[in-house]
């Protein structure tokens, strides 16, 4: 069952089992109550930034709170999408889930990049090894990805399937014609 499951398709199912409910769950936060839910461990980063930095009003501070929601089920979706593909043999085997692998991949490590630069910003320590330990699981995989090219499919023998046509040679004519 497991022949055709190649490294990166075994590292990306492990980040989407990461990704997915930790993500999910800081979006959910801010969704239902964005002031509280930005001012969350995970994204307090980027609320002091926007608060001291970029001095933003309240109604600014929550639509910035929603963009940053939406950016993570941005990421979120794209790897059960991933996890989804992976569930269909053929699609593995040829790397077909590897877009929605890299979307996640792209967006991901830009929304961790920005909250890791904000965190270092602002001063937030425990914000800053948070997001450079996701930036780098997301960077890491994208290597992988990049790096390890699907298997090619063994090339058949057209020959043995169809019937020889090919012109006999002398001695097979000879004997041929001997019998």
């Amino acid at each position: 069952m497991f022949r055709n499951w190649r490294i990166d398709t075994v590292n990306g199912a492990l980040l989407a089992a990461y990704f997915i409910p930790a993500w999910a769950l800081v979006a959910f936060n801010i969704i239902v109550a964005p002031v509280h839910g930005l001012y969350e461990r995970p994204s307090v980063a980027v609320a002091l930034y926007l608060s001291d930095h970029l001095q933003m009003a309240g109604m600014d501070t929550v639509r910035a709170a929603w963009l940053l929601a939406l950016g993570r089920l941005t990421v979120v979706a794209f790897f059960a999408i991933y996890l989804a593909l992976l569930c269909i043999p053929r699609v593995r085997r040829n790397g077909g889930s590897d877009e929605a692998l890299g979307i996640a991949l792209t967006i991901g490590s830009l929304i961790s990049f920005a909250s890791m630069v904000m965190a270092s910003k602002v001063g937030e320590m425990a914000a800053l090894r948070l997001h450079a330990t996701e930036l780098l699981l997301l960077l890491g995989a994208a290597i992988v990805v990049v790096i390890e090219k699907p298997a090619a499919a063994p090339k058949k023998a057209e020959t043995a399937a169809s019937p020889n046509l090919q012109p006999l040679g002398l001695e097979q004519a000879e004997l041929l014609h001997n019998r």
